[in-house]
């Protein structure tokens, strides 16, 4: 029988099934085989950018001229969107601004035009406590539904509409609706008799009836 030499590899090493896994897990979690990895930031912009470009490449595939096809139709849509919201803001500002129009700014309650009327009245600031008050009045007929909330409206149409089912305030109105104009659009400084014949104007209008039988402009077909 020949005896063993010195450099034969010898039996075969058998190692169990467990401790090969826990010594391969050890041997991966070294710094050296997870130091070039991306960090999570990156991986999750690569999973996104792979998504979005995913449905970009299908969507060019279906538009006719590919990748040039689609390019064009966004720079159309983008264009697009763009002249729609300057258009809506010129629409909204020249309503806002329309001459002669007793609101211009976001819309209030009459109660917050009465009570900055009081304020500047007090100040004796009558030129904005006329403007104020004759808001709070328009305010008040639209939160009563004797006028349709509606912007750009002047103080002369106001008093129109309001004179229907308020008859017996006619000319209060009327008067009213001119020294509104004239303090701000005429540029003629307001006199506490201006205010005073707007706050007796506010209070008159809120202990009066008005006639429901007399259908107001906007409501005739």
């Amino acid at each position: 029988m020949a005896l063993p030499r010195a450099d034969d590899p010898g039996p075969p090493v058998v190692v169990d099934r467990a401790p090969a896994a826990e010594d391969a897990e050890r041997e991966l979690s070294r710094q050296i085989y997870t130091e070039h990895e991306p960090g999570l930031a990156r991986r999750v912009w690569d999973w996104l950018w792979e998504r979005i470009f995913g449905v970009l490449e299908s969507a060019a595939f279906a538009t006719p001229g590919g990748w040039v096809g689609l390019l064009v139709i966004a720079a159309v849509v983008v264009a697009l969107a763009i002249l729609l919201r300057l258009r809506l803001g010129t629409l909204r500002n020249a309503a806002g601004r329309r001459p002669g129009a007793v609101f211009t700014d976001r819309p209030r309650t009459a109660a917050e035009h009465r009570a900055a009327a009081e304020e500047h009245a007090r100040a004796a600031h009558w030129t904005p406590a006329v403007q104020e008050r004759m808001r709070a009045v328009v305010r008040s007929l639209e939160e009563r539904a004797l006028l349709d909330p509606r912007p750009g409206r002047t103080a002369h149409e106001a008093a129109a509409e309001a004179a229907r089912p308020l008859p017996g305030l006619t000319a209060a109105l009327h008067t009213a609706a001119a020294a509104f104009d004239a303090v701000t659009y005429g540029a003629q400084p307001a006199a506490p008799a201006d205010y005073e014949h707007l706050r007796t104007l506010d209070q008159d209008l809120a202990r009066t009836k008005p006639d429901l039988t007399a259908t107001p402009s906007w409501a005739r077909p």
